[in-house]
């Protein structure tokens, strides 16, 4: 059958030795062609390898924390937090809310420098698509989309300090323009939230908001803001039942409506016309947070070389990336050439010069000791007095008013013992720095290296010298800048020239309004190691980089030194010096002095610094850092109290940490 297959013949079975020759040959046969062992062999990576797993790695990290926090419950993190450190404190609203505290006073803020969010309403062919999209604040995302463009956008004209050709940018409006900087970072939403809880909400609070990057009467020549804020106060005040409004700014806010009570007094066209007792009659308190109303020598090392602490560190970590330009990115340069076309800048160099911030051998914190606030309510032993006696023995010699010396030498120097040249006269342009870089043009370009070799040689600058050193190595910004600021102090305020707005944001040079019922409050945090001053190196980089930098190899060894990383600091809330926050509180408007004529209650409420126990803390609730403090709970209850009706005498009056009293006395200012 065809379907039936014929089997394989059987063979017959083999006898063992043929099986061992078999195995035999097979061995041999083995022997001649060995296989490749892959066991102990290792496979070699390629560069695109690691970089693969690398982010590999960090995107399935990336997701699984996303997963978890989105499974997790929302009462987890504070269940976490309070097994570490016991029940947390209800926040303040409800707190209040409890107590029976009510809405009562409309309530203002107004936002600081770089806090509020901008948008874009023209701009050129780079920017297609982004149309009233946030280029300041929010997600931040045409930074890295289009570097080169979004700086074109935020830069102002270097001429005018308006507009450029061709583009709009504007502030965002409502209570959305400041709540939050960046997603999940709060500026004001932590104390909005809180005012609903006693009942507040959109039209009892309003956020002036304004372009931070313009000069404070340019915001009103351009977008008319001084003039809006005055009508929305009027307003919520006459809705409100006559009662008055509680003003509460931010950092450089401070100064922005330091200025707004003046024009607001002043008559048309210069001023609002509200006439002399428009605040008496519309203001009952100005809450300042963190207002840096002296200046901040932390804006002289960014107009000087566009850095600060913060640079300096990460120049010390990777010093590579911004002295050497990895790339050809240029970022400091970019970041110069934006900066200095926002004039507001300018409203926070240090006012009052050498009487107020110090001179060559003189400044009030003179013998500051980190270490000596720590140990202020505590016993020490005697060895660790001999320790701080030593230390203060050595911190003494330090010269606060020395904000900018080019060596670490010179600062430490007696002031006799400094040869210094003096660089206004000097020449510039004698050979050209930074040739080949002027797609990124910064002032520096037109100096030389004669010009900047004499900047180096005068050694050391204090207030007093400042502005001419900005004159010196900015002309352009700084002319722009003389229109609208003034950094002096006052003979005669009854001279007509000080009714020019260039003088109304520096309380040194102004009168605060006749209001004598309104209060005013200086609150700010304290504890935190803040810029004082500076020590300098001449930039050791290719002719593309700015010609001078903060020397971060600058240390002192002992631990409670003042000076690290090239910069000495001061106690403060890690932006502001407390000299600056306090001083007119404490002393300038303190009583009828003839920068307060009618009398008007001063108080300084401080916020001893606590950081955060652990990271479910997120930026803490008793933080006294520049921003963080928006958050503290002290703060906001003192604001809150005073919002449903309460006076600074009701508060507990003065709440000092610090030694601004001390310093203040050491001040010598006619009264």
């Amino acid at each position: 059958m065809a379907l039936i297959r014929r089997r394989k013949p059987i063979e017959p079975s083999k006898t063992s030795v043929q099986r061992e020759e078999e195995e035999e040959e097979e061995d041999n046969s083995k022997n001649k062609h060995p296989k490749k062992s892959y066991k102990n062999s290792t496979p070699k990576w390629s560069c695109l390898d690691n970089c693969c797993w690398f982010v590999g790695c960090i995107c399935v990290t990336w997701w699984v924390l996303l997963f978890l926090y989105n499974v997790m419950p929302a009462s987890f993190p504070q269940y976490v937090t309070e097994a570490i450190t016991g029940p947390l404190p209800d926040p303040p609203g409800v707190k209040l809310r409890k107590e029976g505290l009510k809405a009562k006073h409309p309530v203002v803020f107004v936002p600081g420098i770089v806090t509020g969010g901008l948008e874009l309403w023209e701009g050129h062919q780079c920017a297609d698509g982004l149309f009233r999209k946030r280029l300041w604040g929010g997600a931040f995302g045409e930074v890295y989309r289009r570097p080169l463009c979004w700086v074109e956008h935020m830069s102002l004209d270097n001429e005018t300090g308006l507009d450029p050709p061709g583009i709009r940018v504007r502030p965002v409006c409502g209570l959305v323009a400041a709540d939050y900087f960046a997603p999940g970072y709060f500026v004001w939403a932590v104390l909005i939230a809180n005012l609903a809880r006693i009942g507040y909400e959109e039209k009892t609070m309003y956020m002036a908001s304004y372009d931070w990057r313009l000069s404070f009467q340019n915001t009103e020549v351009r977008d008319q803001t001084l003039s809006r804020i005055k009508s929305n106060i009027e307003l919520m005040v006459s809705t409100n039942g006559g009662n008055k409004a509680v003003i509460i700014p931010h950092s450089m806010g401070a100064l922005y409506f330091l200025h707004f009570m003046k024009w607001v007094e002043a008559p048309a066209p210069m001023g609002g016309g509200g006439g002399p007792d428009w605040c008496a009659k519309h203001i009952k308190a100005v809450m300042n947070i963190g207002g840096p109303f002296l200046g901040v020598p932390k804006a002289v090392s960014g107009l000087f070389s566009a850095e600060a602490k913060d640079i300096a560190v990460a120049r010390a970590i990777a010093p590579g990336v911004l002295d050497k330009d990895l790339f050809g990115f240029q970022t400091m340069q970019h970041i110069m050439r934006m900066s200095r076309t926002w004039d507001s800048t300018m409203s926070m160099i240090p006012k009052g010069g050498a009487t107020i911030w110090g001179d060559l051998d003189w400044s009030p914190e003179e013998g500051y000791v980190p270490s000596k606030r720590k140990q202020k309510n505590t016993d020490t032993q005697e060895a660790s007095q001999d320790g701080l006696k030593s230390n203060i023995s050595q911190i003494k010699r330090t010269n606060y008013g020395r904000i900018i010396s080019f060596g670490k030498d010179v600062a430490e120097a007696l002031s006799s013992d400094i040869e210094r040249i003096d660089f206004r006269d000097a020449v510039k342009g004698q050979s050209v720095a930074n040739t080949s870089c002027r797609d990124v043009w910064t002032e520096y370009h037109d100096m030389g290296f004669g010009g900047i070799k004499a900047v180096a040689e005068y050694k050391v600058y204090t207030a007093g010298s400042i502005l001419d050193l900005l004159h010196f190595v900015a002309p352009k910004m700084m002319e722009r800048g003389s229109a609208h600021f003034s950094y002096g102090i006052a003979d005669d305020l009854d001279n007509p020239k000080y009714q020019h707005y260039k003088y109304w944001s520096n309380p040194l040079e102004t009168k605060l309004p006749n209001a004598p019922e309104m209060e005013i409050f200086s609150l700010y945090g304290v504890g935190i190691p803040t810029e004082r001053s500076y020590v300098y190196k001449l930039s050791p980089s290719a002719e593309c980089a700015i010609p001078f930098q903060i020397d971060s190899s600058a240390d002192e060894q002992y631990e409670d030194s003042c000076l690290k990383g090239g910069v000495y600091t001061v106690d403060g809330d890690e932006t502001v010096p407390v000299l600056s926050s306090g001083f007119m509180c404490a002393k300038g408007w303190r009583g009828k002095t003839r920068f307060n004529p009618s009398g008007s209650q001063m108080f300084i409420r401080e916020y001893d610094h606590s950081p955060p126990t652990n990271l479910l803390e997120g930026r803490g609730t008793q933080s006294g850092a520049h921003v963080d403090i928006m958050g503290n709970f002290a703060l906001i209850e003192d604001i809150m109290r005073v919002a449903a009706g309460a006076t600074g005498e009701e508060l507990g009056g003065d709440q000092v940490y610090s030694d601004i009293f001390k310093w203040s006395v050491k001040i010598h200012l006619q009264l």
